[in-house]
């Protein structure tokens, strides 16, 4: 038994169809066969019987016959020259009325249907209008001279309506084809755009964590290698100072193990029961950011207003603290022993500024070697802090001061950018 008698397999209608569509050569051929068999059938049968067309009513003019062959075949070639097989189904539909000597007549005109068609759904709208209207006219007005029957003839009004209904229906098609193509250039746009977004979101969340690691290492490595150096130096001589350095590097390193432990939280899952639940440091403990770089021998002036910690968005907070913070190890990597540095902070209405001052060890200018390495940061120091500022449309300033040292100001605006503004 075969598959189709059991209801297995695929119909042979539907692969059959896809095969012809890979195919349009074939597939115009088989329409071209098929219209040619209509013609012929048309112009063999009798529209007017007792019970509706009699079939074999008319014999088969050769003239009609042939002008139908040649009409049919020109259609093959409809898809690479539409305009042409138009012309020329028109003028073989056009030989016919003018030699037809029978009823029917202008048979052939189904073949200049199909042109019609074919030309409206593969050019424009005004190609359409133009070309449409002027092959109606035409056919229309020569059925209605060469007939012997009034212009109002069932015959002359078939061709004026076929005709007319064939480049509407092309021009459907073509509408179609257009809003279907345009519909998947937008879903490809969608989803083409979805995943530049994706990627962007991902590269500024990397670059984002990798600002955090380097400024929480930056800073309390520094701490931990200068407070180990003076373990080293004094273990024999001073023990107890020794001990008190021990501990300070104990105290950085912990400090470390947990920021560093709360920045790796932010790449759990949002519904990880371990995930951190700390806030992010901000200006509201820069007191103990100073603190520990005073315990490390730097001393540090904060000159802070009253109040200028309160109410400030997280975003500029959490900014604010970590350019301190990379700001001031880079003046205890950077200025030397002796070396004091002022952390000045200035709020208004508009912006949070910030001034982190240091007087180079006392020494009058940097030397060309020490300043380039200060600009530098020292590696990613700077270019971070300048990525954070310019994350926040604010604006930063380095450089060496002319009576020796380092300046570092900050402004970070506390409203909104406006819509339009250029970063």
């Amino acid at each position: 038994m075969t598959p189709l008698a059991t209801g297995q397999g695929p119909l042979p209608g539907p692969a059959l169809l896809a095969r012809l569509r890979a195919h349009p050569v074939v597939l115009d051929a088989v329409l071209a066969v098929a219209v040619f068999a209509v013609i012929l059938i048309g112009a063999a049968a009798g529209p007017h019987g007792r019970y509706g067309p009699r079939f074999g009513a008319h014999p088969l003019e050769p003239v009609t016959v042939l002008l139908a062959a040649l009409a049919c075949a020109a259609l093959v070639l409809r898809r690479r020259y539409p305009r042409s097989v138009l012309a020329f189904t028109c003028a073989m539909t056009l030989a016919e009325l003018v030699t037809a000597t029978s009823e029917p007549r202008a048979p052939v005109a189904a073949a200049s249907v199909i042109a019609v068609f074919t030309l409206a759904a593969r050019t424009d709208r005004p190609t359409t209008w133009r070309i449409g209207a002027l092959t109606v006219l035409v056919l229309t007005a020569a059925a209605m001279l060469t007939s012997t029957r009034p212009w109002y003839a069932q015959e002359n009004l078939a061709i004026f309506a076929w005709t007319g209904m064939a480049a509407a229906a092309g021009d459907a098609v073509r509408s179609r084809r257009a809003f279907v193509a345009a519909i998947e250039e937008r879903a490809e746009r969608a989803e083409r755009t979805r995943e530049e977004e994706a990627g962007r979101r991902v590269a500024e969340e990397r670059m984002r964590i990798a600002r955090e690691l380097h400024d929480v290492v930056a800073h309390h490595i520094a701490l931990v290698n200068v407070q180990a150096g003076v373990a080293s130096h004094v273990m024999d001589s001073r023990p107890d100072q020794a001990k008190q350095a021990l501990a300070h590097v104990r105290e950085a390193s912990r400090s470390a193990l947990d920021e560093l432990r709360a920045t790796v939280g932010l790449l759990r899952q949002s519904d990880d029961p371990q995930a951190p639940t700390e806030p992010a440091p901000g200006l509201g403990v820069l007191d103990q950011l100073i603190d520990g770089f005073m315990r490390a021998g730097l001393p540090v002036e904060l000159e802070l207003p009253p109040g200028s910690p309160e109410g400030l968005p997280a975003s500029v907070d959490l900014t604010a603290y970590r350019i301190v913070q990379e700001a001031l190890t880079n003046v205890h990597k950077h200025a030397g022993e002796g070396a004091r540095a002022t952390v000045r902070i200035v709020r208004s209405a508009e912006a949070l500024t910030l001034t982190v001052l240091d007087d180079g060890g006392g020494r009058p200018a940097e030397s060309p070697g020490n300043a380039e390495a200060r600009a530098d940061g020292g590696g990613h120091g700077l270019i971070g802090m300048r990525e954070r500022v310019a994350a926040l449309r604010g604006t930063v300033e380095t450089g060496p001061r002319p009576a020796g040292g380092f300046k570092v100001r900050v402004r970070l605006p506390l409203q909104p950018a406006r819509t339009g503004e250029t970063t």
